[in-house]
């Protein structure tokens, strides 16, 4: 299966709307960084995402790995926080599949690096589209009303115009 590396945000929210699995179901295995991990769970204080990436670890799908270039995240923390720098830098070392960015300086950064990147909305279009889950517009919802993520209106409207819902 591909490798997949993920920030903080995409398991934070995916665990906030009940969708964490589709990572599984998608890439086997998620690589996050020490960053990340102490963001999610040390830090999370039972918040969505805490006690999944928490099991996701013990049961083995999701592995904390350091990059091993200082250097290159200390670059990188100059315009992103720890946890976006850590999993690009750890990209940079790794070439994995995918890695999963929902902020936009940090997208930003992955494609000056040719880093292929997603985020939150591209797993649940490619959800529906493999028919995984039954409403996009549901799940969007779900996600900005529940999970606290900003979605724009014009990203809502074109995501839905991909699945054909709008």
């Amino acid at each position: 299966m591909p490798e997949a590396i993920s920030d903080s945000s995409t398991l934070i929210h995916l665990a906030g709307i009940g969708r964490l699995e589709l990572l599984k179901e998608f890439y086997g295995k998620i690589l996050i960084t020490p960053a990340v991990w102490v963001e999610v769970v040390e830090e999370g204080q039972n918040r969505p995402g805490t006690r999944e990436v928490k099991e996701a670890n013990s049961s083995g799908w999701i592995k904390v790995i350091a990059p091993t270039n200082e250097s290159v995240v200390r670059l990188l923390e100059r315009e992103l926080h720890k946890g976006e720098a850590e999993a690009i830098a750890l990209a940079i070392e790794r070439h994995p599949e995918v890695i999963f960015l929902d902020e936009l300086e940090a997208r930003r950064v992955a494609n000056v690096y040719g880093l292929h990147r997603t985020g939150v909305i591209g797993i649940l279009i490619r959800a529906k589209l493999e028919g995984k889950v039954a409403s996009l517009r549901e799940d969007l919802d779900r996600l900005r009303n529940e999970a606290g993520f900003w979605i724009g209106d014009e990203v809502y409207r074109r995501a839905l115009q991909v699945v054909a819902e709008e």
